[in-house]
């Protein structure tokens, strides 16, 4: 067996295009559009930083805190199991001459069943910080794509664009951020209900 399995990887931060309506900083955008006539040199448009937001928002610093500590209770659970089998397997090897034949084979089969089972909860525990990383994730997006759409009604603001480094938005004015304002105001309102956000699953490792 191998010891000190790590099961925890660092989180994935997800890109996210925000489209909505902000009156305070935004500027004002020169294109013309095609079509049924639509000009757009009225529209009023801003952009945030994605990394940014996500980050300092402190839903996620609480999320990211508690799958990072799961992550370790879950690892140290799983090398527990496995010194406890190689200790199992050491002692086989230390008396298994002992045995007769079909008592030799006997434990061997049970010490292959016992791996295959260590081998599957350690699958599953992967498994079960993978789904919680996703739906925090699915969670952070949904919260703030329904702030940035409040934030943006509130200030008058026809479109906020995603700025994410290789993105499609190679410039825009400083003018048009406004990270800032969105961070503060997405905390304010997460701290106003910290209740109104979906905790982490539960710990698989207390059942077993």
């Amino acid at each position: 067996m191998k010891k000190g399995l790590k099961i925890f990887g660092g989180l994935a931060l997800a890109s996210v295009l925000f489209y909505s309506c902000d009156k305070k900083t935004a500027t004002t955008a020169e294109v013309e559009i095609s079509g049924e006539g639509i000009a757009a040199k009225d529209l009023k448009v801003a952009y945030v930083y994605t990394d940014s937001v996500i980050n300092k928002y402190d839903y996620f610093k609480k999320m990211s805190e508690e799958i990072t500590s799961k992550g370790k209770r879950f690892d140290s659970d799983l090398q527990s199991r496995a010194r406890g089998f190689e200790q199992e397997v050491a002692t086989f090897q230390q008396t298994g001459g002992n045995m007769t034949p079909n008592q030799a084979r006997a434990k061997q089969d049970e010490l292959v069943q016992k791996e295959q089972n260590l081998m599957t909860y350690r699958n599953n525990l992967m498994q079960e910080l993978s789904a919680d990383e996703a739906k925090m994730m699915n969670d952070i997006y949904e919260q703030v794509q329904k702030y940035i759409k409040e934030y943006a009604s509130e200030n008058d603001i026809d479109l906020i664009l995603s700025y994410t480094r290789g993105g499609a938005m190679w410039y825009a004015s400083d003018a048009m951020d406004v990270t800032a304002s969105v961070v503060e105001g997405l905390n304010k309102k997460y701290l106003a209900n910290p209740s109104g956000a979906t905790p982490a699953a539960t710990d698989t490792t207390k059942k077993k």
